[in-house]
């Protein structure tokens, strides 16, 4: 590989066409984010009578899946670039996969037994998870690629959390509405999986339109600088798997920012996916109402959408480091103080979910807009084309913190005597598992964010790094 250092050239100002389109994306990440980790393990226990504990290990071995495969589609995407100039084709064909095995997930009815009806769920979600991998690694990859300015990544990744926020109240709150809009589970469940499933996929489709913004882009800065992708990504040279996997460890091994902004990332993934894959039980069991699901994600989500842009301000005046900083701490004291639901719950834990929204804003478009500092300073001594690789071992870091944040919530579920039961079929819990569910709500997520902070106290990047790579030499 070529160690020459790449040309220098002055940040290009992003269209508003190409910051839309690109956040339009956020749409389908918001989607799969949200839905399977708010309802999939709950549709699983309460719908079809499949135990805590393996519901938990469905979710965890289709996450597992996409560990294994986001560092070779990064690796492939990468090839696809040298070739054809665009990470476009697997992007529009995750797009159209997605929708189809999205509404086969929820399609499982009851009278399958919980055996056979996991088995489903479990294959047709290892098809969902392919198909968004497909598009979620190049899609990751293209802020790096669009411009080289500090500031204009965190506006591109901004407005694009601004969407993702929308897209998780949507979801969160609409995907159990279309649940209940038949009156029956079992249809309900597969209306949400089709409707969901299909917006998904557009916003999917429409967001690969800016991947030819980004050839255009390097094509034109190619033929300025008589620079081109390195050989040794070209796709006329296909590695064997080990050499895929080998390719994502060196990217690690040489980037400390690297290695430091993904530590944090995963671990605050974790943090988070606890919330998200507790919060329909903190819904049914905590405040006594299935509804309550979709205020807990008003209240998540509303203030998010007012605060992105917050963020964004303060990340200029001090930093996106010291900004991911105050974010993470914030959502620590939030998320802790939920624990007092133990002994008191009620209407107030709407205030405490809200504060954690407005932290979670942060949580979001920060380390989104800092890894593609990270990916360009790597391009300055390593060469550019690797961008693919950087984001897919990026998503499968991000994939384990969301798998195991459900895994962690099924754990809890089964050790403190957690009751499953069929749809139509009412239950009581135990006073232990109404404790299991707020710790997992509560203290776990804070925990976890607490842990997350001391990776990110070594990421050394700041603005200075960013900007003299962008300056025009003399």
């Amino acid at each position: 590989m070529s160690t020459a250092a790449r040309p220098e050239r002055a940040p290009s100002r992003l269209s508003a066409r190409t910051i839309v389109t690109y956040a339009i994306g956020s749409l389908g990440t918001g989607g799969y984010a949200t839905l399977p980790g708010l309802v999939l393990t709950y549709f699983l226990t309460d719908n079809l009578g499949v135990a805590a504990l393996a519901a938990g290990l469905i979710v965890t071995v289709a996450k597992v899946w996409d560990v294994i495969i986001d560092p070779l589609i990064g690796a492939a995407s990468d090839r696809q670039l040298a070739r054809t100039g665009s990470r476009r084709g697997f992007m529009v064909t995750g797009a159209l996969m997605l929708p189809v095995f999205f509404a086969l997930t929820f399609a499982v009815p009851p009278s399958w037994g919980p055996v056979a009806s996991a088995i489903c769920v479990l294959l047709a979600f290892l098809g969902t998870a392919t198909a968004f991998s497909l598009f979620q690694v190049p899609y990751v990859a293209l802020p790096a690629e669009l411009t080289d300015g500090y500031d204009e990544r965190t506006r591109l990744l901004g407005w694009r959390v601004v969407v993702l926020t929308a897209a998780i109240l949507l979801f969160g709150a609409g995907g159990p509405m279309l649940r209940r809009a038949t009156g029956d589970p079992v249809t309900g469940y597969l209306l949400m999986g089709i409707v969901a499933g299909v917006a998904i996929g557009i916003g999917m489709l429409i967001a690969s339109r800016t991947a030819r913004d980004a050839a255009a882009r390097r094509a034109s800065a190619g033929s300025a600088t008589g620079t081109s992708i390195p050989e040794s990504v070209e796709g006329s040279n296909p590695r064997n798997l080990r050499e895929e996997y080998l390719s994502g460890f060196r990217a690690l091994r040489r980037s400390a920012p690297f290695r430091a902004l993904l530590g944090t990332f995963l671990l605050q993934a974790l943090a988070t996916g606890t919330m998200l894959a507790g919060a329909q039980y903190v819904a049914r069991w905590v405040l006594g109402d299935e509804s309550a699901v979709e205020i807990l994600f008003v209240a998540l989500v509303g203030p998010a959408l007012i605060a992105t842009p917050g963020w964004t301000a303060i990340s200029k005046r001090v930093g996106k480091e010291r900004s991911f900083l105050a974010a993470s701490c914030l959502f620590l004291v939030a998320s802790a103080s939920i624990v007092v639901a133990i002994w008191m719950p009620g209407a107030w834990l709407y205030a405490a979910v809200a504060v954690s929204g407005i932290a979670y804003a942060g949580l979001q478009s920060l380390p989104m807009a800092m890894l593609p500092d990270v990916i360009s300073h790597d391009e300055r001594t390593s060469g550019p084309g690797q961008a693919g690789t950087f984001t897919g071992i990026w998503t499968a870091g991000e994939t384990v913190g969301f798998a195991l944040g459900a895994t962690a919530v099924s754990l809890m579920l089964a050790a403190t005597g957690y009751v499953s039961s069929v749809a139509g079929v009412e239950s009581t819990q135990p006073s232990e598992a109404i404790t299991g569910i707020v710790l997992s709500f509560s203290i776990l997520p804070a925990v976890l964010m607490a842990l997350s902070i001391i990776p990110l106290s070594r990421y050394r990047l700041r603005r200075s790094d960013i900007d003299a790579a962008a300056i025009p030499s003399p």
